[in-house]
């Protein structure tokens, strides 16, 4: 989404034939690559590790045995061997900023820990990595309404969807208009009300008392300030996931603009659409397809890349130059959380870091390895934290 935000020309439309930026990254493991059994990983000499001496011939069978049976149960239930990897192997997350002075905390449930995970730890489905002192149905609300960033869709949300319905929580994913399968063409879209539309009328019709938690990836994060202004009494609390956290005054377009500017791979990416002539200004941005991977998906599965390329539509413009009308009494109300994604290539670590530095939220969490579309990338480690917010009490 930050694309949209590096310095354009409304005389001339930008070029859309441009070569690939290369980024080199580490190759996935080749198909049926093993993974080490719990407590039976080894250094580059061969020996065992200190915790495994002691143990007779007999006992190492057994425990490599059990490992070998626990593994396999896993791959048939959670996809392969990536998912295997990622529960045994997660060091995907951290928390960050320590309470504001003056400010008392609640400790965070024992599953943030930024220990990295052993390999001696027991194999533990999903819904075990996060706290389970605080029952689903003692919250003040276990629905979560996902809202998607600049030219993504509900379909992004799958995996998250997924995983928060598993363990018992209701998530809704909503396409704002133009955006996912919304029949409506971008380009005439002309505000961020007619925008942040279908996300409007959900809540509208939300029951007198019920509450949501909303989450807003990306320019999402725009949106959901945008409602919480508007149905402050119908949030309970809000998410910003690699996200646009204005204040008040402030445009997407005035948070992003220094940064894109320096930021060659958002430029070249960027294709403005001038629906209604060169000579007047874009009314929407596309990407270039070959460098999307680059830009969102650089630590994401391939198969998740190919569903990107064939779903992502170019975003409206006016709502990115729109600024906010936000207060303290409906807005700042509401308790706000921060996310940040550290492989991020379309939203900077650093500008992420200067937006929670200027507008503080209550908790800033930190998904390690994360590229700007954690949902695909990380989906396990980001539910995590979806689950301990929601459990965070008053």
């Amino acid at each position: 989404m930050g694309a949209l935000f590096s310095c354009f020309s409304s005389a001339a439309p930008a070029k859309t034939k441009r070569r690939r930026l290369s980024i080199s990254s580490s190759p996935p493991p080749p198909p049926g690559m093993a993974i080490p059994p719990f407590g039976l990983s080894r250094d580059r000499s061969g020996r065992k590790e200190r915790g495994r001496e002691g143990l007779t011939h007999e006992q190492e069978q057994a425990l490599a045995a059990a490992a070998k049976t626990a593994a396999s149960l896993l791959l048939r239930q959670n996809g392969g061997a990536e998912a295997v990897a990622e529960v045994l192997l997660d060091r995907s997350s951290s928390v960050r900023d320590p309470p504001p002075a003056g400010k008392k905390r609640q400790a965070l449930p024992r599953s943030s820990s930024s220990r990295p995970r052993s390999l001696a730890d027991p194999l533990v489905q999903v819904q075990q990595l996060v706290n389970q002192d605080v029952k689903i149905d003692d919250l003040e609300t276990n629905h979560f309404v996902l809202v998607h960033g600049g030219g993504f869709g509900a379909w992004c949300w799958y995996k998250t969807i997924a995983l928060l319905k598993d363990a018992g929580f209701k998530a809704t994913a909503i396409d704002l208009t133009g955006s996912g399968t919304h029949a409506f063409d971008p380009n005439n879209v002309t505000s961020l009300s007619q925008y942040v539309m279908p996300l409007t009328s959900f809540l509208e019709k939300l029951s007198d008392g019920e509450k949501v938690i909303l989450v807003g990836h990306d320019f999402g994060g725009t949106c959901i300030s945008y409602a919480m202004e508007a149905f402050t009494s119908k949030v309970a609390k809000a998410v910003f996931v690699s996200a646009a956290m204005l204040t008040n005054g402030q445009s997407a377009a005035d948070m992003f603009s220094q940064q894109a500017r320096s930021n060659d791979l958002l430029q070249r990416a960027q294709i403005f659409l001038y629906a209604n002539g060169n000579d007047n200004p874009p009314t929407a941005v596309d990407y270039d397809k070959s460098l999307l991977q680059d830009l969102f998906f650089n630590g994401s599965p391939a198969k998740d890349v190919v569903l990107a390329s064939v779903s992502m539509r170019p975003v409206p413009f006016a709502p990115v130059l729109e600024k906010l009308s936000l207060s303290a009494k409906n807005h700042d109300s509401i308790r706000r959380y921060y996310i940040e994604t550290t492989e991020d290539n379309a939203l900077p670590l650093s500008l992420q870091q200067s937006m929670c530095s200027l507008n503080p939220p209550e908790w800033v969490f930190q998904l390690k390895g994360a590229d700007h579309s954690p949902f695909l990338s990380k989906p396990q480690a980001l539910h995590k934290y979806l689950v301990e917010i929601a459990k965070i009490s008053s």
